[in-house]
Parts: C-alpha cells; structure tokens; sequence
C-alpha cells in the first residue's frame, strides 16, 4: 500500500521513533523504501552567498548526525536514501513530497496540551500534516 515512505528527520529522539516506525511499516510491503530527508533551515530574505561558510557548516554536521541516525537503526536502514536539503522545513517537506511521489509521511510529533491548543497549531508536523497530499502519520 505505502510504497514510498518519507521520513522528515531533525535527528531528536522523536524522529528516531518515526524512523523505527517507518521502517516497520516498509518491511510490511515488498519494495517499499523509506527515504530520511533533513532540512536545513536558510536565513529568510539573506542570500545563500553571503552565509555560504555558515550553511556548509551545518551540511557537515547534518551528513553526521545522518550517519549516526542510520547506524542507530540498523541494518534495516542501510538501504534508505539520505538527502539533505536547505529551504524552509514545511516548504522543502512538501516539495519533497510532489517531487518523489511520496505515498507516506512518517514524522514524530509532540503531544498538545488540550488547554494550550492553539499553539500546537503552529508546528511543522501539524502544518505538514494539513498541507501534505499525502497520508501523514504523526507519532507520539
């Protein structure tokens, strides 16, 4: 059914889980693949030129921590596609999402205090999740 899983990463431990999951899900269903995508967030209305050092910085370490992301998970993972991409989170994810026909997110999210809801509604997975065309499974 979900052929081609994407799992939005910032390397915390609530994006750890949403992988374990994804993966999960991918052995389920012969020939699913399961894609960690991170975003590196640019400085709105700058350049990339002028924080170019800056940026390549933040690629080193994220190409680490990916790394380390895909070791955490194991063999499972080995075959999962790694890429990196700067842009705004929200914007990158769904641009992600249309151009690689993806059939499933999979993003870790936080739990809302009922008595404080409105400001859950500004997260990048409650906003991925209204703006995705596609199922988005948000975990906990």
């Amino acid at each position: 059914m979900f052929l081609n899983i994407l799992v939005p990463s910032d390397f915390t431990e609530k994006s750890l889980h949403a992988a374990k999951i994804a993966l999960q899900l991918a052995k389920l269903q012969q020939g699913a693949k399961v894609t960690l995508l991170h975003v590196i967030e640019t400085i709105e209305g700058a350049e990339y030129a002028e924080f170019a050092e800056f940026y390549e910085k933040l690629h080193k370490r994220a190409v680490r921590k990916m790394q380390k992301l895909v070791e955490s998970l194991g063999s499972e993972a080995a075959a999962a596609q790694t890429p990196i991409v700067f842009g705004k989170r929200v914007s990158e994810i769904i641009h992600f999402v249309h151009e690689n026909q993806v059939d499933l997110i999979v993003l870790g999210s936080h739990r809302i205090d009922p008595e404080k809801a409105p400001e859950g509604l500004g997260t990048i997975s409650y906003k991925v999740g209204i703006l995705s065309p596609c199922p988005v499974l948000m975990v906990k």
